[in-house]
């Protein structure tokens, strides 16, 4: 998945378990930070940098709306 029109930046670090496949921080800039931890297998990474992608498309950090929503709809 390819996002266009916005800048983002992956890191690959070592979670203290593998319970979290990764996580997405807006940064002051306008651009994101994407963690994928590295505990987790390449396939478990990719599938959590598409989750990570999606919460970027959908503007999450800007919704008012249920984080259990917002976390199963970027499942899709």
């Amino acid at each position: 998945m390819i996002l266009e029109g916005a800048d983002y930046f992956v890191r690959l670090i070592d979670f203290p378990t593998c319970t979290s496949g990764g996580m997405v921080m807006p940064n002051d800039d306008g651009t994101f930070s994407i963690y994928l931890n590295s505990r987790c297998s390449h396939a478990q990474n990719k599938k959590s940098m598409r989750h990570e992608l999606r919460h970027i498309a959908h503007d999450d950090f800007y919704r008012d709306a249920p984080i259990e929503q917002i976390e199963e709809e970027a499942d899709d």
